[in-house]
């Protein structure tokens, strides 16, 4: 018997400990063994490989993580019911699970990783924008992970995959865009979840590129924040938020001024945001 067949279904767990799912948690667990073993393997193979993974309720995925060869699994947990279950599985896989109680929000990850990492989770909906847009932002890049992957709502997904011309697209798309390669590996449906969500969900793969670390994230965001903010009305107006002149932003990135802010590549932000210190 694998360890993973000496574990008890995951219904099973749920009704032992009370883990009704709290949607202030932003909870939605996942059952579906074959699901979370696909997720797992979203980015190649994980032997040799940390994973860090937040919110894992009471294991689906942390199972699926472990029985695909993890080295050693990083699950992060707020919510103590799911403590419990959690032992139960870093006790059938001596050595490969050390969870943390805490919040998610307040972790340092960097000091976590330790050689190969992954980031794998099924994040709590009501905090995944803010983690995604932390992990990005983390300077100097290229960053302490390897890749991400990540269930988000499919709206959401959407906005991180977003090319310019796609009603999606915005800051998440640009910050995903400039830092990594994105791409939603599938979708998932409502009923692989307890309790079903009202939204379709999708796991989400990103990879890091290189990037010029000279360039502060904070300038991109500060750029994307007064281009999207008006974003139905051309970049020369929206763009006076900056309270810098503009047509030396638009000159920096060879552009007119009548163009939306949905319309533009990720290269012309970043054009923008190397001359916004010069225009102050």
């Amino acid at each position: 018997m694998s360890q993973i067949d000496s574990l008890p279904p995951l219904r099973e767990v749920i009704a032992e400990h009370g883990l009704r799912a709290k949607k202030e948690l932003g909870q939605n667990f996942l059952l579906d063994l074959n699901l979370t073993a696909r997720i797992a393997r979203v980015g190649g193979p994980l032997e040799g490989v940390r994973v860090i993974e937040v919110g894992p309720g009471p294991g689906g995925l942390t199972r699926a993580l472990l029985a695909e060869g993890a080295r050693e699994v990083i699950a992060i947990e707020r919510d103590p019911r799911a403590l419990p279950a959690l032992a139960q599985i870093a006790e059938a896989y001596p050595g490969r699970l050390t969870v943390i109680s805490g919040d998610a929000l307040e972790m340092d990850y960097r000091a976590l990783a330790d050689g190969p990492t992954r980031l794998i989770a099924n994040l709590p909906y009501n905090i995944a924008t803010p983690l995604l847009t932390g992990w990005l932002g983390v300077e100097p890049w290229p960053p302490f992970f390897e890749s991400l992957t990540l269930m988000f709502q499919r709206e959401v997904a959407e906005r991180i995959c977003a090319r310019p011309g796609d009603d999606a697209y915005g800051r998440l798309g640009v910050l995903a865009g400039w830092r990594t390669d994105a791409r939603i590996a599938f979708n998932v449906g409502r009923q692989a979840f307890v309790p079903p969500p009202n939204v379709t969900s999708a796991v989400v793969h990103l990879v890091p590129k290189p990037v010029d670390n000279t360039l502060p994230v904070k300038l991109v965001e500060q750029v994307t924040k007064a281009a999207f903010g008006q974003r139905r009305k051309m970049v020369r107006q929206s763009l006076k938020s900056l309270g810098v002149p503009v047509e030396g932003l638009l000159a920096a990135a060879g552009l007119n001024g009548d163009e939306r802010a949905e319309e533009l590549p990720v290269e012309a932000f970043l054009a923008m945001a190397k001359a916004l210190p010069g225009l102050r």
